[in-house]
């Protein structure tokens, strides 16, 4: 698609489903940093890499010690290791070039979702979130893990408390947690059960600032913007919830240590809470006031000047899409079929989601070419008509048109080795050794299919070897026909997708040239070739 002659005012978002990928039964997505691959968990325990450009399959990184569903995928900054969470309670850290496993380690409880250290380009740490336990810093290398706080400490010190303690009101001290790292890992954000954001140092286990939700509902998702300004939440009361971040990107751990020395005079919970007003505050709130639906993987697009959020509801492959201003702008309605993951790509106005019958379906833009609004004299026709020219609309009048000399130097150098950057990734430099693209790795059919295809060839080739009229007709005007793959001679595409693999094939009618010339062949008198030429 040509960009310049897109009308600007249509939204730059998803409205189409262009196409679906399917390979076995596919639980979750993600996305590598360029949108040029994607990574895809299976319910057989393998990770699947699309390659995004031309929808074939990369590589497929499969664990013969597991075969439980992949619960999560993330990839590392510059895409040389994806970590793979499953529901047997394994991490597992590929090396996605070499397709070969680096860690492998069992937690003691199954994890939901595992995040590598965004601030390294070979990250051996990770943020992990288990179904029934709080979320945990994993040292892939060693195999340690180290509990994260859900709660905010009695004391004033920050400190977590000890994993088993319970809640004031006597509740479960654990429910599904959500966390996130910031843009550069040097902070982890938690939601909990209690409608609180924490704000760690996950390498001090110290709780630095909390930030309450209104409403006091359970925090189910927690992810950040590309670029790191937003955070957003989806809780229980099904709102999601965008919170600007008032840190600096880079300086956010000092900074929150310099407004926890400075608040001296509060103490506890008050004093977490005044660290945590100056590091989020709350710009925006979704949700659907008439149905009340339960939203599922909400999250930015990659510019993030939308917000998509998933329905939860079952039955409905439904996706909202906001802008930031709070206004919804386009509801995406697919198939019957319920929606558990998706994504959004991180250049383009592309969504893939994941519906339960395990396709990945990509959305994108349905654009309208729109000339008028780039030239206002421009006219669009609807059909064709007959131009009438001028008397002297193509007479040259050398006086007035004489050429304007060009302002240009041309002594000045022109540099052709600076590269610019891509606007997309300003906040960060494009790495030389980052991973774009992976060869494709050929897939040799199997002996039975082999063998059918050197059966189906040999009796082709003795079908044009016998003389058949068609063969001859195709010889006689200095053609070669292969009926077998033509186009014509096939059924509908419902009998080509048949799992039987019986192509069923039918004759076509010989037309009225065709008739002609086997009229004219009977009547000749048969050709004989003597020294190069053809004699009658």
């Amino acid at each position: 698609m040509n960009a310049p002659i897109i009308d600007p005012l249509q939204g730059d978002f998803p409205e189409v489903i262009e196409e679906y990928l399917e390979h076995g039964v596919m639980k979750c997505i993600a996305f590598n940093r360029r949108g040029t691959l994607l990574a895809a968990g299976c319910s057989d325990g393998s990770c699947i890499i699309w390659d995004f450009e031309t929808r074939g399959i990369s590589k497929e990184l499969r664990d013969k010690d597991c075969v439980a569903a992949i619960t999560s995928v993330c990839w590392s900054k510059y895409g040389h290791r994806i970590l793979v969470s499953a529901a047997d309670k394994s991490l597992t850290l590929w090396d996605v070039v070499n397709g070969e496993k680096i860690t492998h380690m069992t937690l003691q409880q199954t994890p939901l979702q595992a995040r590598l250290h965004p601030g390294s380009s070979t990250p051996t740490t990770c943020l992990v979130c288990p179904l029934s336990s709080a979320p945990m810093i994993v040292d892939l290398s060693t195999g340690s893990t180290t509990v994260l706080p859900v709660s905010p400490p009695d004391g004033g010190n920050g400190l977590a408390q000890p994993s088993r303690a319970k809640f004031s009101d006597g509740s479960a001290p654990f429910t599904p947690t959500a966390a996130c790292f910031n843009k550069y890992g040097d902070l982890v954000y938690v939601g909990n059960s209690k409608g609180e954001i924490l704000i760690i140092d996950h390498e001090t286990v110290q709780v630095l600032g909390i930030v309450p939700i209104q409403g006091n509902a359970v925090v189910k998702n927690i992810v950040f913007s590309r670029n790191g300004q937003y955070l957003l939440t989806n809780s229980s009361d099904r709102t999601i919830r965008i919170y600007e971040n008032l840190l600096p990107l880079k300086d956010g751990l000092k900074i929150l240590y310099d407004a926890t020395n400075e608040l001296n005079e509060l103490e506890g919970v008050e004093k977490l809470k005044a660290v945590g007003s100056k590091s989020l505050t709350l710009f925006r709130e979704f949700q659907d006031s008439i149905t009340k639906v339960h939203w599922k993987a909400p999250c930015f697009s990659g510019d993030g000047e939308w917000v998509v959020g998933g329905s939860a509801s079952k039955g409905e492959h439904k996706i909202y899409i906001w802008d930031m201003a709070g206004h919804l702008v386009k509801i995406l309605e697919g198939p019957k079929e319920a929606l558990i993951d998706l994504a959004w790509h991180p250049v383009h106005p592309i969504v893939v989601s994941v519906s339960l019958t395990g396709l990945a379906y990509i959305w994108a833009k349905d654009y309208t070419e729109n000339w008028s609004a780039f030239a206002p004299d421009f006219k669009e026709l609807e059909e064709n008509e007959e131009y009438v020219e001028r008397e002297d609309e193509f007479d040259l009048v050398p006086e007035t048109e004489k050429a304007k000399e060009p302002d240009v130097n041309e002594d000045e150098e022109v540099d052709i080795v600076t590269v610019e950057k891509d606007t997309t990734f300003s906040d960060s430099e494009m790495s030389q050794e980052e991973i774009l693209f992976l060869p494709v790795d050929p897939i040799p059919d199997h002996l039975e299919q082999q063998d059918k295809c050197v059966g189906s060839t040999s009796k082709l080739g003795d079908s044009n070897q016998s003389g058949s009229p068609h063969s001859e007709e195709a010889e006689q005007n200095g053609q070669t026909t292969n009926h077998e793959s033509s186009p014509v001679e096939a059924i509908d595409n419902s009998a080509a997708e048949d799992t039987s693999a019986k192509r069923l094939r039918r004759k076509r009618k010989p037309s009225e040239k065709v008739l002609e010339l086997q009229a004219e062949k009977v009547k000749k008198p048969p050709q004989k070739k003597t020294s190069g030429q053809w004699i009658i």
